[in-house]
């Protein structure tokens, strides 16, 4: 029994994704004019669609509203019963409709023609009236439906939110959207923190493991078990600036190569010279971007050279 069920899965998943891949060839100089039309937009980007095709075209406006294009979704009945002054002469709208003869989206085209407002229609099939009133048609027409009865909207709803998502990406790189103009967007999202984020924000600022680079090995054995975080950093006496970093693996590697002479050696003797430091006005996705270049478990944050925490790679999670 489980093994069918999973099978009924795999069946109607390599129908979804074939439907896909068969949206290629519908894409045509309509797919390009469309998107240039919007990326041009001087207004608002307004799509409308009844029932599966209304909740498809719900979600592709609220991506696009996300990356950079305003855009909503408008009911076609609550539009006809008033709505229409939501949409003004510089507004494009995206019509979806499967069949394309859905008869409360045509009854909304003569007054959009008559305000002028540019149709994009979104359907299976060109000669469909939707599709003719429109200056651009997309086609999202589907072979058959996912559904095993080849009925319920499976497929077809999938293309549909394809190509919305198609429309989207063009957008994006259109625009140059940037990751932070994404966080713009999202200021509740864990992306949207950690893109607005500044790591001193989160950094570790007491109980720091500082220590001198004349302090001999014995101490900073202590100091680096203490500091809890597997490293000690070396600060210069005079102007308190960051110099050198002594992790418990350079620990090890010293035991190993001087013996009994190791409680005697100075910290400068064994540091690095070149850790891995960023700016506390840095963001937290730089650090981030630094912990996976590097393997870091660890960066120390600095104010014009001076220590002013650590930053642990726990803190990128938020």
């Amino acid at each position: 029994m489980t093994t069918k069920i999973r099978q009924y899965a795999i069946d109607c998943l390599k129908e979804e994704s074939e439907s896909i891949l068969e949206l290629i060839p519908h894409l045509t100089e309509d797919f390009d004019n469309a998107v240039k039309l919007i990326l041009h937009c001087k207004g608002k980007f307004i799509i409308t669609g009844v029932g599966k095709s209304g909740h498809m075209g719900a979600k592709i406006a609220a991506t696009l509203a996300s990356t950079g294009t305003p855009s909503f979704f408008i009911n076609p009945l609550d539009a006809y019963h008033g709505d229409l002054g939501m949409i003004d002469s510089k507004d494009i709208i995206m019509a979806i409709s499967y069949s394309g003869q859905t008869d409360e989206l045509l009854r909304l085209i003569p007054s959009l023609k008559a305000r002028n407002i540019p149709i994009i229609a979104m359907t299976s099939n060109p000669q469909s009236l939707l599709a003719q009133n429109a200056l651009y048609h997309l086609n999202i027409g589907v072979k058959k439906e996912a559904c095993p009865l080849n009925l319920a909207p499976t497929s077809s709803t999938t293309t549909t939110v394809a190509l919305g998502d198609a429309m989207a990406c063009a957008l994006i790189r259109l625009r140059k959207f940037k990751a932070s103009d994404f966080a713009q967007f999202h200021p509740g999202g864990s992306l949207g923190k950690k893109l607005l984020t500044n790591v001193t924000n989160v950094m570790r600022t007491e109980n720091l493991p500082i220590i001198t680079p004349q302090m001999k090995l014995s101490e900073v054995i202590i100091v680096i078990s203490d500091g809890k975080l597997g490293q000690a950093i070396v600060i210069d006496n005079n102007d308190q600036h960051i110099i050198g970093l002594i992790t418990d693996g350079d620990i090890r590697r010293a035991m190993i190569k001087h013996g009994k002479d190791f409680f005697d050696i100075e910290a400068r003797e064994i540091m690095n010279t070149h850790p891995y430091i960023v700016d506390k006005k840095s963001k937290l996705t730089d650090a981030e971007e630094l912990f996976k270049q590097h393997n870091l478990h660890t960066l120390l944050v600095s104010d014009n050279g001076k220590l002013s925490g650590i930053l642990s790679s726990k803190d990128c999670i938020i």
